[in-house]
C-alpha cells in the first residue's frame, strides 16, 4: 500500500536566527524592567528607612525637649565672641567652624524629663535623693559629673571639650570666671546668657534655700548650711542630669543619664550615662536657641538631614518650646 506523502516543511536557519534574536531582545529587556523595577524597590526601601529613622529622631528629640524644665545647650550668643554659640551647627562632611572656632559642632541639651524612670522605682531618675522634686539642689558642679560644662561636649562652641578655668565649677566653660551667675534671673556676667553657672547656694543669697523662706514647708526658716537649697538637711545630692543629643561620624547621638553604677567607680555621679544610636548617616545636623519671648518661653530650633546611600535625602526641621508639653 502506498500511503500519502506529507508535505513536512522545516526552519530554515535565518529563520532560527531571526527568532534567537528577537528572544534575546525581549529577555534583555525584561532583564532591564526586572532590574529597574528592583532598583526602584530598593530606593523605595531606603527611602522609607531614613525617613523612618529620621522622624524616629526628630521625635526623641522634640519629647525630650518639651517634657524638659530647662535647655543646657546651645548656649546664647555671646557678645564678645566672633561664634554664634546660640546655633550649633554640624555637617558631614565637616563644615569649617566660624571665628576662632577650631570645630563646628552640633549639639542639644537638656535637662533630664521627669518621665524617665529606668529602674522602675516609683521616682523620676532625674529626682536624685528621691523627694519627690526634681533639680533642686545642684552644687558647684551642676551636673555632678566633675568636667567643667557637660562632661565630653564642647558647651561654648569654641571647638575644645571640657576647657574651664575652674574645672568642674565652669558650667558654661568660660574659662576665667566660675560661679559667676546664680539663679535669680539675671545675666549677671553680661553673657545674654541667664543662671547658666550657678554656684552651690543656687541663688547666691548666702541662705539656705531662699533667705527669709520655709522652703520645705516644716515651719522653721533658714535652717541649713547656705548651700542646702532646699532645707532638708542635705546639700547638693540633686544635680541637673543631662540628656544630650550630638553627631559622631554621621551618626546621630543620644545620651540619657542613668540611676545606677554605669562607670562602675562606686556611687551615681553625672557620668553615668548610656548612649544610644538613633540616626544615620546624617549629612547635617542644626540647633538653634532663638530669643526668649516676653512671656518667658524658650523655643528651640531643630534641623536634621539623612541621605542613604542611593542619594537618597530627608530634611524635617521643627521648632519646639522648652517644657512646651508640661
Amino acid at each position: 500500500m502506498i500511503g500519502k506523502r506529507v508535505n513536512e516543511q522545516g526552519f530554515t536557519l535565518i529563520e532560527l536566527l531571526v527568532t534567537a534574536a528577537i528572544s534575546v531582545l525581549v529577555i534583555a529587556g525584561l532583564g532591564e524592567v526586572i532590574q529597574a523595577t528592583v532598583r526602584s524597590k530598593a530606593v523605595l526601601n531606603e527611602r522609607i528607612d531614613i525617613t523612618r529613622q529620621a522622624n524616629f529622631a526628630m521625635q526623641r528629640m522634640v519629647r525630650a525637649v518639651s517634657h524638659s524644665r530647662l535647655l543646657l545647650l546651645p548656649l546664647a550668643d555671646k557678645p564678645t565672641t566672633n561664634w554664634r554659640e546660640h546655633v550649633r551647627e554640624q555637617t558631614v562632611p565637616p563644615s569649617p567652624p566660624e571665628g576662632d572656632s577650631t570645630l563646628a559642632t552640633a549639639v542639644l541639651a537638656v535637662t533630664l524629663p521627669a518621665y524617665s524612670d529606668l529602674d522602675f522605682n516609683g521616682f523620676a531618675d532625674a529626682d536624685n535623693d528621691a523627694d519627690g522634686r526634681i533639680d533642686e539642689d545642684p552644687d558647684n558642679d551642676r551636673n555632678n559629673d566633675f568636667g567643667p560644662g557637660i562632661y565630653l561636649i564642647d558647651d561654648n562652641g569654641n571647638g575644645f571639650v571640657d576647657d574651664g578655668f575652674f574645672a568642674d565649677w565652669d558650667d558654661d566653660e568660660w574659662l576665667s570666671t566660675s560661679d559667676e551667675d546664680p539663679l535669680n534671673g539675671v545675666d549677671d556676667d553680661g553673657d545674654n546668657n541667664i543662671d547658666e553657672d550657678p554656684p552651690g547656694d543656687l541663688n547666691g543669697d548666702g541662705c539656705s534655700g531662699v533667705c527669709g523662706v520655709d522652703d520645705d514647708n516644716d515651719g522653721l526658716v533658714d535652717e541649713a548650711g547656705n548651700e542646702d537649697d532646699d532645707e532638708d538637711g542635705n546639700a547638693n545630692e540633686d544635680w541637673y542630669d543631662a540628656v544630650v543629643f550630638y553627631l559622631d561620624n554621621g551618626v546621630l547621638k543620644e545620651r540619657t543619664p542613668v540611676p545606677w553604677d554605669e562607670t562602675g567607680a562606686g556611687g551615681i555621679t553625672g557620668r553615668d550615662f548610656i548612649t544610644s544610636d538613633i540616626a544615620e548617616p546624617v549629612t547635617r545636623l542644626r540647633f538653634e536657641r532663638l530669643p526668649m519671648s516676653a512671656n518667658g518661653t524658650q523655643l528651640v530650633d531643630i534641623t536634621l538631614e539623612l541621605i542613604g546611600a542611593t542619594g537618597q535625602t530627608v530634611s524635617l526641621n521643627r521648632r519646639v518650646s522648652i517644657g512646651g508639653a508640661l
